[in-house]
């Protein structure tokens, strides 16, 4: 930063091949890190085809922050193995790096900010990086030029710090040329063609390479790509200043560097440079600016490494916030501002992975912080490339969370928000409200809307709680028990004694048929494939034996199957099946019904009550079983009906058109009424399947667990006979038995409820983390799902969960803590009396 851009020695304007492996599109430090790793990796034919030259775009002006620092889990590895590869690069490639680690400390100057760092302390214990939470004092020893006033606590980072753009980026080439990858410059991508087999014609003014898959790391350009091969991505550039000053005789006559500091309150990010400090400000949304022509226009052909306007106005709010907490500021002369231009996409992460719907099409967009995610995504998309599948699970950047509904108004509402908050306080069950609604509504949002909290889910607005007379409304957010506590807990009473109705209707939903479909299935989910007019919960595993996915499988018709996943994986797995359709050429139609079609969830111990008055279908328990699936008409109006919730309660699911929904739902509260029938949202929801034991995908699983130590061996048919992808690695796991297992946990707490995420102590360490939690209703007390070492996995071992930075007592309980409806059933009819 403050350095002009140099140019580099010798580009080489050629193709020099007519055939890659891997067509690279961009030279930015995302897409020359993903050329390094690839062809370090041993792939051989790696090309990158950058338009004007390398770090064009964003790069060369970036502040370079580099930070193990994370709210996320698994982003906290990529920051980890970037700033690794980062302090080696230097070494293996010859080329200097400027890579600086003097620590990098996080203020906090209210207490609810305080709360905030011991939330992510929690985070922090059984993840590797070093994290500390630190005192006033330490934060002054450590950063002597602060007005200690305002400061409550640090959260320290010592491995942190910032590096050169420029240089890192020129040594990720070196390294890259070094392993055989070629890098062409200047050289633009005009247009790319997909060919029947799946391959790309990358054409350029100086040829057409044919590739076996294309990799947009275009930067600012990445919409560009993306509508070559039909696809807008949901991307916007905006306008983010720095300020470096001139030297400042108190920064000179200190004897080391000062870290970097964020103070979270005033917004703005802090460090040395040379003898003076560089300052970069997040302007709130109403103040901040977005370079909109671009996205409706295009970039401006030739823009390289050019810069936009300054606007100190703009930011005066934050320089007086700075010159307050760093006083020294006021006497220093600034002496560069610079003003670039960075993507954002609508929820600030990038987009990192393959498409759905273009097939070896994949991205790396949307870096609002591509220095220190640029080595770190190198290296997992790499792996992913080579290997069929990823690392580990990072289902926060499958570029598959955006769809249709993502508009160009969506996107800028959003970018502008994220900007906004780039250093809001990080609540748990965090909403945002910019872009909302978008077009992707159930039947019933304008029916609910004015009754409930609502929650947003891939587009989708869904209840997460109801309101009654005497509630405190609205959304407020907190690190400990807050405003919807006792109205979920009086919705979870209504599904146990009476009946609740919810809204499912954000569930990803696909038709599959086709004379292959019994054999596809069968070969994408480790379960069998249930009969016709049966359901049943079935697992996509990886080729490893991580479950990429939890879907409901039901064969409607002969060969013809309804699949349904939850909201946020509706086009991650979509992709997954698609894939195996092409690869194993299977004859077999897949359809995406999610917007098409509506869900109703009907639960609790009236259900059958109400719904058997509008059909005169038999829905006893001897007709009507558990898990079976059919054709009904309730009030007139078509539904396929599932004997199945997630409540585990007496219940069904009734999929129905879109445009049935009010007639539906309306037909369902009319029936309802002498049984006092009423709505419940999602966090009663998960509140009843934590109790009943079920696991969710994305917390109990995902791509870093397998099966077995999540606990889901029943619907694992290791002897059935097709080979279903997983199968063997499977067997080799079950061969060397599980180093951990999942566990439920009853904890004693007070004002605060576990989440997820948290770490678990044992005799003064930490041993493992919990993956979901909620306030038990039942038990009126905490529970929690946590992977724990298997010798720490019994029934009755005492552990601790960490909570806001104090440690509560911990006890694992046999599951279930409620036995689900059929399961009780069950028990009555053997003449045992069911236990609660």
């Amino acid at each position: 930063p403050g350095r002009a851009p140099r140019r580099e020695e010798n580009p080489s304007p050629s193709l020099g091949k007519d055939r890659a492996d891997t067509v690279i599109i961009g030279g930015g430090c995302v897409g020359v890190s993903l050329a390094y790793h690839l062809s370090k990796a041993g792939m051989k034919n790696v090309v990158l085809l950058e338009k004007s030259e390398l770090t064009a775009g964003s790069t060369w002006h970036a502040a370079g922050l580099t930070t193990y620092f994370h709210p996320g889990i698994n982003l906290k590895k990529i920051h980890s193995y970037s700033i690794k590869l980062y302090e080696n690069l230097e070494e293996e490639t010859g080329q200097v790096v400027g890579f600086h680690q003097p620590g990098s400390i996080r203020i906090a100057s209210t207490p609810t900010r305080v709360d905030e760092f011991k939330y992510q302390m929690t985070r922090a214990g059984w993840h590797p990086t070093e994290q500390y939470l630190i005192t006033p004092e330490k934060v002054q020893e450590l950063f002597p030029l602060l007005n200690m006033d305002m400061v409550l606590a640090g959260l320290y980072n010592p491995g942190d710090g910032h590096i050169d753009p420029y240089s890192l980026t020129m040594a990720l080439a070196a390294g890259a040329r070094k392993y055989g990858a070629q890098l062409s410059y200047p050289v633009q991508v005009t247009n790319l063609n997909s060919q029947s087999d799946g391959t790309w014609e990358v054409e350029t003014p100086l040829g057409v390479i044919q590739a076996k898959r294309v990799v947009n790391t275009a930067g600012f350009w990445a919409r560009e790509i993306g509508k070559m091969v039909g696809l807008q991505h949901p991307l916007i550039p905006v306008h983010h200043q720095y300020v470096v000053t001139s030297s400042i005789p108190e920064v000179k006559a200190l004897k080391r560097e000062l870290p970097v500091i964020r103070d979270l309150e005033g917004s703005y990010y802090l460090r040395q440079e040379r003898d003076g400090l560089l300052f970069g400000p997040y302007e709130r949304q109403e103040k901040m600016k977005l370079q909109d022509s671009w996205v409706t226009n295009g970039v401006p052909p030739g823009f390289g490494k050019e810069l936009f306007e300054s606007d100190l106005d703009r930011i005066m709010e934050h320089i007086e916030a700075a010159m307050e907490m760093v006083p020294v500021l006021k006497q220093a002369d600034i002496i560069n501002t610079i003003a670039g231009p960075i993507t954002y996409s609508p929820d600030i992460l990038p987009m990192v992975g393959p498409h759905q719907g273009v097939r070896n099409y994949w991205v790396a967009i949307g870096f609002g912080y591509g220095i220190i995610h640029a080595g770190g995504i190198g290296k997992y998309l790499s792996d992913w490339i080579l290997e069929g599948e990823p690392p580990f699970d990072l289902i926060e950047l499958d570029p598959n969370r955006y769809g249709k509904w993502t508009t160009t108004e969506y996107t800028a509402a959003k970018a502008r928000e994220s900007y906004g908050f780039n250093n809001i306080v990080g609540y748990p069950k965090e909403e945002r409200f910019a872009g909302r609604p978008t077009k992707r509504v159930s039947g019933l949002y304008d029916l609910l809307k004015s009754k409930c909290s609502m929650g947003f889910h891939a587009g989708w607005e869904q209840p997460h709680w109801f309101y009654k007379p005497g509630d405190e409304t609205g959304y407020k957010p907190s690190f400990r028990r807050t405003n919807w506590f006792d109205p979920v807990g009086r919705e979870y009473k209504q599904v146990m004694e009476k009946v609740g109705v919810i809204d499912l209707s954000p569930f990803g939903k696909f038709k599959v048929k086709g004379t292959d479909s019994v054999k596809l299935l069968d070969h994408l989910f480790a379960n069998v494939v249930p009969k016709v007019g049966s359901t049943n919960i079935s697992h996509m595993l990886t080729p490893r034996g991580k479950v990429y996915a939890e879907l409901t499988v039901s064969q409607l018709y002969p060969g013809e199957f309804m699949l349904v996943t939850g909201s946020g994986s509706e086009l991650h797995d979509l992709r997954w099946i698609e894939e195996e359709v092409v690869r194993g050429g299977y004859k077999a139609n897949i359809e995406n019904m999610t917007d098409e079609m509506g869900v109703l969830g009907v639960a609790g111990p009236y259900a059958r009550h109400v719904l058997q008055k509008l059909t005169t279908e038999d829905l006893s328990d001897g007709s009507f079983k558990f898990l079976q699936s059919r054709h009904l008409k309730l009030s007139d109006i078509a539904v396929t009906a599932i004997r199945i919730s997630y409540t585990g309660e007496l219940g069904w699911e009734l999929y129905h058109r879109k445009e049935d929904a009010v007639a539906l739902y309306s037909a369902i509260m009319e029936a309802g009424q002498k049984e006092q029938i009423d709505n419940f949202g999602t966090y009663a929801l998960n509140a009843l399947r934590l109790e009943k034991g079920f696991r969710a995908w994305g917390a109990e699983m995902n791509c870093d667990t397998n099966p077995l130590e999540a606990g889901l061996e029943y619907f694992i048919k290791l002897n059935k006979p097709a080979d279903f992808i997983g199968k063997q690695a499977l067997k080799q796991i079950k061969e060397k038995g599980l180093k951990r297992r999942l566990a439920c946990l009853t904890l004693k707490t007070d004002n605060v409820d576990p989440e997820g995420n948290e770490s678990v102590w044992h005799n003064g360490k930490v041993i493992g983390n919990t993956t979901s939690g909620c306030f038990s209703y039942g038990a009126q007390q905490s529970l929690a799902f946590a992977y724990v070492p298997t010798e720490l996995s019994k029934v009755g071992q005492n552990l601790e969960v960490e909570l806001l930075g104090k440690n509560y007592s911990a006890t694992i309980i046999q599951e279930p803590l409620v036995l689900t409806e059929p399961t009780r059933t069950r028990l009555q009819r053997k003449g045992r009396s069911p236990k609660a």
